[in-house]
């Protein structure tokens, strides 16, 4: 047993032995599957404390033979799949964590080395058969002769794959040596029977090409049929809120959020953390501090400002994500701040709409804090502000509404493309910030039988308020806009619906800079 090579199992039974433990080691399965085919090499890129390096302690103690694992699968769901016997214990690993080799930029010259000379020193000792190992071997050449003189390959597990792009972000040279590192240790090798590696980026890309081009990658954006095991299911986190005695819902509505793929999941650092203490807060984003999430969202590219305002509000921003070339640096429009910011695990992503948002009450907490800036201008007194507009809504009192929202755009003028009808888009979202408490999120041009509305907010089943349809109108009146509402035929997505609507005709005029609003009752026929 070694530290890199066979290690044992120490690290997995801390996890067992921990406070909370959910079983994810049905991800076996999937990685027994991809075991000496065309589909050994996997990325999976997640944001921080989600739980990467546990899969990857899971990983190594299920497959090392410098351990016996047996007991700790026991009872365990990947024990009743029929790989589990075949490969427990019976290969040869390679376990790093590149972190430990490069925790600053002064190791950047050296670390490559370090890990090769590592390595190959316990190479000599786990196969001291094979002693054409010279001094000066490169790591790929060791153990291409182990392969050839024994016929054992090896499983590479490798944590904290992108720690370079996060250490050397402006270093382009640096790394490219590490790609090409990566490249020759792992491409047309016979040794390699499985790469595991996991981090917060997927694989750097340049141009449109990734840079490792033989690795499958599980993302954020991609995570193919991995998305149960980047964190927490909601059936996992009602099962401890069960055991631990907390009331499901308060979990749900400080926590739930992230969207991968199909599936919606918990950040396991913040679900643990609330059960551990009893209490809901930010434990997450207090790991790190939201300087972090500041020094992207305040980049000056078109439209960042107004994608960003209209998130707060619960809102979307459609992006592509193709784009993206996987670093920290390389940002040419909004889409790419926006994209980072889903793998670092401030924004989510629906891959059906291609859309991204603010999952969860968490991350919104951070957005705050970085918006309570004077470089954000009246976001804040603007945001402050849509608790009492949207009493003064349900009022039907629309002179109210009318200059609160104008004050709302006036103070926010500065962030937004003021004459500009995503621009008013924006004011209302913010004016209807604090309806996330009563409302679900925001619908925008939810389509009815004869046309879209602008934004419907739908009412929680547990709060006693009216629905809101709101029409804007960009130069036209408001009478225009209620008027258009009643033309509609929104009798489809309202068939379930049975409590009170209230229609909401705001308009907007761009020479004097007005707003005027009408706010009815509507009475379903």
């Amino acid at each position: 047993m070694g530290i890199y090579v066979n290690p044992g199992n120490t690290a997995y039974k801390e996890t067992l032995n921990s406070f909370i433990y959910v079983d994810k080691s049905e991800l076996i399965t999937h990685t027994n599957q991809c075991l000496n085919t065309m589909q050994k090499n996997l990325c999976v890129s997640r944001p921080r404390r989600f739980g990467k390096s546990m899969a990857a302690d899971m990983l190594t103690a299920y497959y090392s033979k410098g351990c016996n694992s047996k007991a700790l699968f026991s009872g365990r769901k990947v024990e009743n799949a029929a790989s589990f016997t075949t490969h427990l214990n019976q290969h040869n690993v390679i376990r790093l964590d590149i972190q430990r080799f490069l925790e600053s930029e002064s190791e950047l010259p050296k670390y490559i080395a370090e890990i090769e000379r590592r390595i190959i020193l316990e190479l000599r000792k786990e196969f001291p058969e094979c002693d054409a190992f010279g001094e000066e071997c490169r790591l790929k050449d060791v153990l291409d002769q182990i392969f050839l003189h024994t016929g054992n390959g090896f499983i590479f597990i490798i944590d904290e794959w992108d720690c370079v792009f996060r250490i050397a972000k402006e270093q382009k040279t640096a790394q490219k040596r590490y790609l090409d590192f990566l490249r020759g240790l792992f491409k047309g090798a016979d040794y390699v029977e499985l790469v595991y590696m996991t981090g917060i980026l997927p694989i750097k890309k340049y141009g449109e090409h990734s840079a490792i081009n033989i690795f499958d990658e599980y993302s954020m954006i991609d995570p193919k049929n991995l998305g149960p095991y980047f964190g927490f299911t909601g059936a996992e986190v009602r099962q401890e809120c069960e055991r631990h005695g907390m009331a499901y819902e308060e979990l749900e509505r400080w926590y739930d959020g992230y969207q991968i793929g199909e599936d919606h999941i918990y950040n396991p650092k913040s679900a643990v953390d609330a059960l551990r203490w009893k209490k809901c807060k930010s434990y997450w984003t207090g790991t790190e501090t939201y300087e972090a999430l500041k020094v992207y969202i305040e980049r000056n590219f078109d439209g960042l400002k107004e994608a960003v305002i209209g998130m707060l509000g619960n809102g979307r921003c459609q992006i592509n994500p193709r784009k993206f070339q996987n670093d920290m640096t390389t940002f040419t429009a909004k889409d790419d701040i926006l994209v980072l910011l889903v793998h670092l695990g401030y924004l989510t992503f629906d891959e059906n709409t291609e859309e991204v948002f603010i999952p969860n009450q968490e991350i919104l907490q951070e957005f705050l804090n970085v918006v309570d800036d004077p470089g954000w201008d009246g976001l804040t007194d603007a945001l402050n502000r849509s608790e009492e507009l949207l009493e003064r809504t349900w009022a039907l009192d629309g002179e109210s509404v009318a200059i609160g929202l104008e004050a709302i755009h006036n103070e926010t003028s500065s962030l937004l493309k003021y004459n500009d009808e995503n621009s008013l888009t924006c004011t209302i979202l913010m004016a209807y910030y604090s309806a996330k408490k009563d409302y679900l999120n925001p619908i925008l041009e939810l389509p009815s039988g004869k046309g879209f509305a602008d934004v419907v907010y739908l009412p929680r089943r547990e709060r006693n308020c009216p629905a809101l349809v709101v029409e804007l109108k960009w130069n036209r009146s408001a009478e225009g806009a209620i008027e258009q509402i009643k033309k509609k035929d929104y009798s489809a997505w309202i068939q379930g619906y049975t409590g009170d609507i209230l229609l909401v005709g705001l308009s907007y005029d761009p020479k004097n800079k007005k707003h005027s609003c009408i706010i009815e009752t509507w009475k379903k026929e």
